[in-house]
């Protein structure tokens, strides 16, 4: 079985709701990237990544770059592994409360005009066939794919900290969990 480690982005420095939808890492997060990347390359040899692959949002692609230089590869680009979809009648400006009330419920209970039980699935698909990969996602995208492998249909299956790195295991069709990433201290809500 191959590893992948998805990784969630660092601190980001502004929070969504804010007015820029498309924050870098602020110093704290650009330091968390670097603590990410430390612990990847301290693995041993056999379960170190071999490729980087990122969000395409800003604060993904920040924090998977010090990997990727260290590693001297080039971030792959996986809008499957990006930040869950907004209903396309929402504004930007309703994000924060429809995020909000999805985090109180199950995966089937979003409301939206997308089966977010299949978007779930669909990152989870989009893992099993990478291998010794480092994945740089986010919180609920994580959270997809934890509860989906969990069998869990809340939304919020645990609560992953800027950077925190959960480890999965693939045999090119099946991903399977092997250790969560560290828990956040503070809520999202």
């Amino acid at each position: 079985m191959a590893r992948l480690y998805l990784i969630r982005h660092g601190k980001p420095s502004s929070t969504w709701g804010d007015h820029d939808e498309d924050p870098g890492l602020d110093e704290a997060g650009q330091a968390q990237a670097r603590a990410a990347r430390d612990w990847l390359l301290g693995l041993p040899e056999a379960e170190r990544p071999k490729r980087v692959v990122s969000s395409p949002l800003r604060r993904c692609r920040e924090t998977a770059e010090p990997t990727a230089l260290a590693l001297g590869v080039q971030p792959e680009i996986d809008p499957a592994i990006g930040e869950i979809p907004t209903p396309a009648a929402l504004s930007a400006a309703d994000r924060p409360a429809w995020l909000r009330q999805a985090f109180l419920g199950t995966w089937a209970e979003i409301q939206g005009d997308l089966d977010y039980d299949a978007w779930r699935g669909a990152i989870v698909e989009s893992l099993a066939v990478r291998g010794d990969t480092a994945v740089f996602s986010h919180y609920v995208a994580i959270n997809a794919v934890v509860s989906r492998l969990t069998g869990v249909d809340q939304v919020l299956a645990f609560r992953p900290d800027h950077a925190s790195i959960t480890v999965l295991e693939t045999d090119g069709r099946t991903v399977r969990l092997v250790a969560k990433g560290a828990e956040a201290a503070t809520q999202v809500l």
